[in-house]
């Protein structure tokens, strides 16, 4: 439906739509409280000296009617498990949020203009530092796909209901990731997620790609199974009448199509290029010409049903001691048998059925390789709590940060290789202090015939580059089924988890009762003699155990370490090692940069520990088609390459 403006007696409400205001409210002004959060959004850009007020302005009306007439929430408890959730994917209008947050009374006018100043709780863009937002935004096309992951834990999962509000700017409609969303909402026919599109014609350097052409937009989004609604962004009672409609549909998502003015109400920048990013030259007068300073006051509706107990979310920052232990229920892991040879995906994916009996706040995520990355298993167990995001990797690892803010604990799997096209909402991850839970399999050139387009040879560096993350690589399914299930129980692990897991089968060599703390290691053989250090993990594991028994027939003692935690890794048994035995030798089914090798050497670049001899073995040329053993031969880190270069490097000296 097209509203250019529809008339709204004061007070009244529809039945199936209620306002956002308690019913004996004073009825707002919500032209007057739009001009509010404009002034505002121009007052706090002049306070710091940068900003993005134009694109706040235009969204002034779409933010007052939401506040005022539809948002149920309750500030003195975000965590409430009733609460709506508002998603600014246009980050960088965090002005006009955070004017809103001034308006509803949860932050001061004072706290307002410390706006982009050091130590202030109100980023250049919005972060989980303020109690109220969920999720980072500021990359634009995240937004959405995020909402997607809260919508569905609500349309599946949660046992009260709320409403998922988003508003996004019309630039970043242009990205995958929005219409990886798109599809996903529609299929799901998500009716509680409601998208606003604010279309005011001008991106970053100049126009987009539609411009005001709404039935553009509209074409698009309808042909994902969504509703639309067209409306004069300006017209607080056609805004009005159009999240009423919203509301109203029960049958699929909605998206909302506002024709706006970047930089409304102010002359001299409105639908002017060249004004993105930049406070308003003249602040003052802006001020005066938006009718001066308001200080209007919204009684946003509460949720209906009292707030229930929720845990607050972990800081990313946050460490145990190396030998820390799971905490909560125990589930009752697989056991295999010792010498056995079984794939580290098989053990991932029976583990995980296992850790979700024990646990019913665990949700997994498939990106429609579930037979492969072995989740399927946990579908076929829990189905209520395993979502299909198909081949969507940027809506897979989004979905799952959106849940996470519900309190699920999500596993979102698929081949590590296909993991990295998500890469940039595992770093928005970080910054949104999620805590989620990324397993990739089918790791390496171990995986054989199918070559490099399947193999991941960059996942290690990678994911030890994300802030607070932390990198997992078992080489057992002992070792696995142990790993997963501390991924779901350490209340103290925060952050992104990864767990990289191998398509072929590699023998069982611990026992199930062994322990595998975050950030240590295995060593699995020394002795008072040895003269080099092996240190392997995942496939190269027994191949370093192959490698030191050729090297014992030779005389030469050897140590093996396991270091299955490659982030944060385990310094103190590699600064034993290097003491003891004066030369390590890494090895990795992976590129040579960022993976296991340099974690080992970050190990010794605190100043206080002298390097040992160190040599790298990696996989250092392109891969191609061949058996698993094959490639390891061809790579030159199986057992006879590292039982060469060991002796290599001993013989150096």
């Amino acid at each position: 439906m097209n509203y250019s403006t529809r008339p709204r007696a004061a007070g009244t409400d529809t039945a199936d739509a209620p306002a956002g205001a308690p019913a004996d409210a004073p009825e707002l002004d919500l032209h007057e409280l739009a001009q509010q959060l404009r002034v505002d959004s121009v007052r706090a850009a002049d306070a710091a000296g940068s900003g993005h007020p134009t694109s706040s302005m235009s969204a002034a009306e779409l933010m007052a009617v939401l506040i005022a007439r539809q948002l149920r929430y309750d500030f003195s408890e975000p965590r409430h498990p009733g609460n709506d959730h508002l998603v600014l994917s246009k980050g960088h209008a965090s002005p006009l949020l955070y004017a809103a947050y001034k308006a509803v009374g949860a932050v001061t006018d004072e706290e307002l203009l410390t706006f982009r100043k050091r130590h202030s709780r109100l980023e250049g863009h919005p972060t989980p530092r303020l109690p109220w937002v969920d999720v980072a935004t500021g990359s634009l096309g995240q937004g959405l796909p995020i909402a997607v992951g809260m919508a569905l834990a609500e349309a599946r999962l949660a046992e009260q209901p709320y409403r998922t509000w988003v508003l996004c700017g019309d630039s970043e409609m242009a990205e995958g990731s929005v219409t990886e969303a798109l599809e996903q909402a529609g299929y799901d026919r998500l009716d509680r997620l409601t998208l606003i599109v604010d279309v005011n014609r001008l991106g970053q350097r100049g126009p987009t790609r539609h411009g005001w052409d709404l039935d553009a937009y509209a074409r698009r989004i309808e042909a994902h199974d969504w509703h639309t609604v067209q409306v004069d962004g300006h017209d607080p009672d056609a805004v009005d009448a159009a999240y009423r409609e919203a509301v109203a549909v029960t049958d699929r998502p909605t998206a909302i199509l506002a024709r706006t003015v970047k930089g409304q109400g102010v002359a001299a920048v409105a639908d002017r290029e060249g004004k993105h990013g930049k406070p308003l030259p003249d602040a003052q007068s802006a001020v005066a010409e938006l009718g001066g300073r308001r200080n209007l006051r919204v009684p946003v509706r509460a949720p209906d049903a009292p707030p229930a107990p929720t845990a607050p979310p972990v800081p990313a920052a946050a460490t145990a001691p190396a030998d820390a232990e799971p905490d909560g229920s125990a589930p009752r892991l697989p056991v295999y048998e010792r010498g056995a040879r079984v794939a580290t995906r098989d053990a991932f994916g029976e583990a995980l059925v296992a850790v979700g009996g024990a646990h019913p706040e665990v949700v997994v995520l498939d990106g429609e390789v579930g037979d492969s990355t072995r989740t399927r298993a946990f579908a076929e167990a829990h189905p209520e709590r395993f979502f299909e995001c198909y081949i969507a990797e940027q809506q897979l690892v989004a979905a799952a940060v959106g849940m996470q803010t519900r309190g699920w604990v999500p596993y979102a799997s698929s081949f590590g290789a296909f993991l990295e096209r998500g890469y940039e909402f595992v770093r928005m991850a970080a910054v949104s202090r999620a805590r989620i839970n990324l397993v990739g399999s089918h790791a390496g050139v171990a995986i054989g015939e199918d070559g490099p387009s399947q193999m991941a040879l960059e996942d290690l560096a990678a994911f030890r580059a994300v802030h607070g993350s932390t990198v997992l690589h078992p080489c057992d399914a002992h070792q696995t089924a142990r790993l997963v299930a501390t991924m779901a129980e350490s209340d103290w692990l925060g952050g992104v988890r990864y767990l990289r897991t191998l398509r072929g089968a590699t023998p069982v060599i611990y026992d199930p009762q062994e322990r595998f703390p975050i950030g240590g290691s295995k060593v699995l053989r020394s002795s008072d003699i040895d003269e080099v250090t092996l240190v392997a993990a995942g496939v190269t594991v027994p191949e370093a155990l192959l490698a030191a028994e050729a090297l014992a027939a030779d005389g030469i003692a050897a140590r093996v370490v396991d270091l299955y935690s490659v982030k944060p890794v385990d310094t103190a048994t590699l600064h034993e090692a290097a003491a003891r035995t004066g030369r390590l030798l890494t090895v990795e089914d992976h590129h040579p940069e960022g993976g296991l090798g340099d974690a080992v050497l970050d190990a010794f670049t605190d100043g206080r520990h002298a390097p040992p001899r160190l040599r790298r073995l990696a996989v250092r040329e392109l891969p191609g088609s061949a058996t698993p053993d094959e490639q390891l031969h061809d790579a030159g880190i199986d057992a006879e390459a590292i039982a060469r270069a060991a002796r290599e490097l001993i013989a150096s000296d």
